[in-house]
């Protein structure tokens, strides 16, 4: 809402209208004919009617109260700030130099009212102006901020300055940020003020712009800063520990790291790249200790808020300061009419209430009644419960009796009875919503003052059917906060930063089985675009007895395939395993890929062909694989009898080849180590892993040593399946 104020720099001093009387006309008219100084005084009595009447139009019906203003007036006479007693929480008393020292900043004499009531406005500043006599600018300010301001006999830019301050500033900047952006403009002069209000109009007024950023948080968003916090203290240490372990294994499993473990017994020596940049053993439980190290220390520096407003640290006597004025006000009198609230009572209904409570005062088990009419706020001294009020009041004043507050600027009424014999709990529950709360639902309001007076008047009606105890009782009234505990935000690592933490680790461990899937996923992709030979140190576990023709065309082609990027990566100069061959294993490595592609005729796409068949895909398989152990170095001529997939052999060893119905035969065979280790264990078991091939008939099995073609040979070495598989390639 705009402020309220003089527009376009045209300030000007109410002067009050005089009236005009029959004494002011010159003392020749008095001779003049009784009927023409009746007509005179008809004509001035009109005037008059007509501007009460359009002067009784003009002003609110909230107008400043008389007393109100009266008694600000002597405040400001004393002082030219002054601050209420009733927000000791939002603006303490204390302040008081802090507004002084800013008003004198705007270079004109300034008279700042910090009150708790904002409602009066203009008005208030007029009569309080009017009494107090003196041109400046006239301030009022609220818990909020500047609400209204007006220039009394100088040239001042009030009305710009609250329009800037209203404008620029968000809505918790706070009364004493509030009154400093005001006091800032107002020094500036009319035409920069004027330039700067029309500018904050535009940019924020026009509904387009955006509103200023609030200063402050409250406790719901410290509440969602402490869950985050949680959730990122646990979350991000665990999933780097449990992505790191699953990384590391899913990269094993590329076909990369396959290619260039599988032909090495030592991976670090085949790979010393890798081996390199393996990360040390508890670098990454340092990396996720430091991480969580990192997001509790920025969360503290980026969460450092601590108060929830712009409220003042007030002091003791801040706090007692409007306790201290209202119990000496009723030692005085029994109905106690706050100065600086508009006044809800006339002095009709202040009399018979001041009968009605010496009547209690003198009936049986009655007492002595003190009414308060105060304003209760969430910023006063009781944060807001006129219960704390009462019970304050009346360990201040040490005297039993009834203890009512009057709310004149909400209209509650509250009561409760210290000493005597009357019903707490009936007063407390059982008090009509109409006399405690007023009859809005009628019209009641402000205008009327909530009709405190006829309302009290019910009160007291209700006071003397309240049933009467056997004992003198008093309520127990829970304190208030503390002032420091209003706007003050819990610590960060507390509230839901523990549930957070419970959080963080579901969300860690969802984090990283989504990312095990899609590692799964594309992992799984890229090995069936790109397959890997399966490593020479788990051959004879994986290898089967009786390879399937898709197994072994399947197989073929990867193994050919990669033998085949080996050669090309060293033709391009590039070395994947981090050594060069010797000369000879050169030449070795070449004719085994020499005599697999001869098998294929020149042609790696053949190996899908039907007529290929699965004896000369063993041997490509063999082939390709004694050529990548060469280019690593080992020329080992010799594969397992047995099964030749099962790899290179370790030792030479008698074994048994028949079946338990069959002649018994045995021959001197090179053997792969689980081959020698059950030949020797259990050599009875040993035919059952000598390879069978697919025959011609269905559901044959043939021994691989009894196909035609050159792969027989491969039990006598591997130069010899070379030499058989170039006869064979030119006999074909």
């Amino acid at each position: 809402m705009r402020p309220r104020g003089l527009r376009d720099g045209r300030y000007a001093r109410n002067v009050p209208a005089t009236a005009i009387t029959p004494y002011d006309y010159d003392v020749r008219h008095e001779a003049r004919p009784d009927a023409r100084r009746k007509y005179v005084l008809a004509l001035v009595l009109l005037l008059l009617s007509a501007l009460l009447t359009a002067t009784s139009t003009a002003i609110p019906a909230r107008a400043a109260d008389t007393t109100q203003a009266a008694h600000l007036a002597d405040r400001l006479r004393t002082n030219p700030v002054y601050v209420t007693d009733q927000l000791p929480r939002e603006i303490p008393q204390s302040t008081t130099s802090d507004f002084a020292r800013l008003a004198k900043g705007t270079g004109v004499p300034t008279y700042v009212l910090v009150l708790a009531d904002r409602h009066t406005g203009e008005a208030l500043l007029g009569a309080v102006h009017d009494r107090l006599g003196r041109d400046g600018v006239y301030v009022l300010v609220d818990n909020v901020g500047v609400t209204d301001a007006v220039a009394y006999g100088v040239r001042a830019p009030a009305d710009d300055a609250a329009t800037v301050t209203s404008y620029e500033l968000p809505y918790d900047a706070g009364p004493l940020k509030s009154f400093e952006r005001f006091a800032e403009v107002v020094a500036l002069g009319g035409e920069k003020a004027a330039a700067r209000a029309e500018a904050a109009r535009e940019k924020h007024g026009s509904g387009t712009g955006e509103d200023p950023e609030p200063l402050y948080i409250g406790p719901t968003d410290r509440d969602n800063q402490s869950f985050l916090t949680g959730i990122l203290l646990v979350g991000v240490p665990l999933l780097i520990l449990l992505l790191t372990t699953f990384v590391r294994r899913w990269r094993r499993r590329l076909p990369s790291a396959r290619t260039a473990n599988s032909d090495a017994a030592d991976p670090d020596a085949a790979n010393p790249d890798a081996a390199a940049s393996r990360v040390p053993r508890g670098a990454v439980t340092g990396l996720a200790l430091l991480a969580a190290v990192a997001i509790a220390l920025g969360s503290w520096l980026t969460f450092d808020q601590t108060t929830s407003s712009a409220a003042q640290t007030s002091t003791a006597a801040d706090l007692s300061a409007r306790i201290d004025r209202v119990a000496k006000g009723l030692r005085q009198d029994p109905v106690y009419e706050d100065p600086e609230s508009p006044r809800v009572l006339d002095a009709e209904q202040r009399d018979q209430l001041g009968r009605r409570i010496e009547e209690f005062g003198r009936s049986e088990d009655g007492g002595p009644i003190y009414l308060s009419v105060v304003p209760t706020m969430s910023g006063d001294e009781s944060d807001g419960n006129a219960d704390v009020f009462a019970s304050a009041v009346y360990k201040k004043l040490g005297r039993d009796g009834v203890y009512v507050v009057a709310d004149p600027l909400e209209g509650d009424i509250s009561v409760l009875s210290y000493g005597l014999r009357l019903d707490n709990n009936h007063l407390t529950l059982e008090l009509p919503d109409s006399i405690g709360a007023g009859d809005h639902s009628a019209g009641s309001g402000k205008s009327d003052g909530y009709r405190l007076g006829e309302r009290l008047d019910q009160l007291m009606t209700f006071l003397d059917k309240t049933p009467r105890t056997e004992e003198p009782n008093s309520p127990d009234v829970v304190p208030s906060r503390e002032p420091i505990d209003t706007h003050a935000l819990p610590p960060l690592f507390s509230g839901d930063f523990w549930p957070g933490l419970i959080v963080g680790a579901v969300a860690a461990l969802l984090g990283s089985t989504l990312v095990a899937v899609v590692l799964g996923i594309v992992g799984a992709v890229l090995r069936r675009r790109n397959p890997a030979p399966v490593p020479t140190t788990v051959l004879p576990l994986e290898a089967p007895t009786d390879p399937p023709t898709a197994y072994l065309r399947r197989t073929a082609r990867t193994e050919l395939g990669t033998l085949a990027r080996e050669f090309t990566d060293r033709d391009g100069h590039c070395d994947p395993t981090g050594t060069a061959p010797a000369p000879e294993a050169s030449i070795r490595a070449w004719d085994c890929f020499d005599a697999a592609m001869l098998l294929v005729d020149g042609d790696i796409g053949a190996l899908s062909d039907d007529d290929m068949q699965p004896a000369s895909l063993v041997a490509v398989i063999v082939l390709a694989r004694a050529g990548r152990a060469a280019l690593t170095g080992n020329t080992n001529n010799f594969c397992c009898g047995l099964n030749p997939l099962h790899g290179p052999a370790v030792s030479r060893h008698h074994v048994r080849i028949s079946g338990p119905t069959e002649t018994v035969r045995r021959r001197m065979l090179p053997v792969c180590e689980v081959c020698r280790d059950t030949a020797i264990v259990e050599p009875g078991a040993v035919h059952t892993l000598r390879m069978t091939l697919p025959g011609q008939e269905r559901h044959e099995r043939v021994p691989y040593e009894e196909v035609e073609g050159p792969l027989p040979a491969v039990r006598d070495g591997i130069l010899q399946l070379i030499d058989h598989v170039r006869e064979f390639a030119s006999v074909r």
